[in-house]
């Protein structure tokens, strides 16, 4: 379902608030503890505007925030979720206390480390998370074997991915430097789908031993070591 811009549905505005996850956040509309705007909601899915409407989860309001977003150095081996069900070490466990009222802007999986934005505005979060943006995310990518820069070009081209019907497509793939056991690339893709770099590197026979993100949009990953984070202004943001 499409929304207008800046609505999103209610669960998941109700879990990018932090207050419950959008399992959680159906079965207490079912429950008939959420409200919005003062009136019961009935329906998970309907339309709602975090920063506009006021919503009760079992009587108590979801404030508003203060502007807030950092860059996170996630570690391989933590999950991007506030609550995992397996039991799994999560971003927010390693933020604690500094990661309170947060949302991530996307994610990246258990074995991918690098930038992580996490933000207060759900509206950024939408724009930075937005296909239709183009905003770039850059990795620094290490594969088994050799990749030539025809390899590269069909993974520019797009490769059409084996286990579900649709074109994986990376904006920009160039060699750093390669042998034949393995080679380092950067990557840039434009749209975020699931697993991406490494399902276009299965679909070329060369699987990803090493995934890093060192960019989203303007931002950077820079001198941050894993677990360390830092403030990013509304300037670095300007644009986006």
């Amino acid at each position: 379902m499409k929304y207008p811009p800046g609505f999103v549905a209610l669960e998941r505005a109700l879990s990018k608030l932090g207050l419950a996850s959008r399992s959680e956040a159906r079965r207490l509309v079912d429950a008939g503890e959420v409200r919005v705007n003062g009136r019961v909601a009935g329906d998970p899915l309907a339309a709602v505007h975090p920063e506009r409407d006021r919503i009760e989860l079992s009587g108590k309001t979801a404030g508003p925030r203060a502007w807030r977003t950092i860059a996170f150095h996630k570690p391989r081996g933590i999950v991007t979720t506030r609550r995992d069900p397996e039991g799994r070490p999560t971003v927010f466990d390693a933020l604690g206390a500094d990661g309170d009222g947060l949302i991530a802007v996307g994610r990246l999986d258990l074995a991918t480390s690098g930038l992580l934005l996490l933000t207060t505005d759900t509206q950024l979060a939408e724009r930075l998370t937005n296909p239709e943006r183009g905003v770039v995310r850059r990795y620094a990518v290490t594969v088994r074997g050799l990749v030539s820069d025809e390899d590269c070009a069909a993974l520019e081209r797009g490769i059409a991915a084996s286990a579900r019907p649709e074109t994986l497509r990376a904006s920009r793939a160039a060699v750093r430097k390669s042998s034949r056991r393995e080679t380092h690339l950067i990557v840039e893709l434009t749209e975020g789908k699931n697993r991406e770099i490494r399902r276009l590197f299965e679909a070329i026979g060369r699987p990803v031993t090493r995934l890093l993100r060192v960019a989203y949009g303007p931002i950077e990953l820079g001198t941050l070591q894993p677990g360390q984070w830092r403030e990013v202004t509304r300037g670095e943001l300007s644009r986006w």
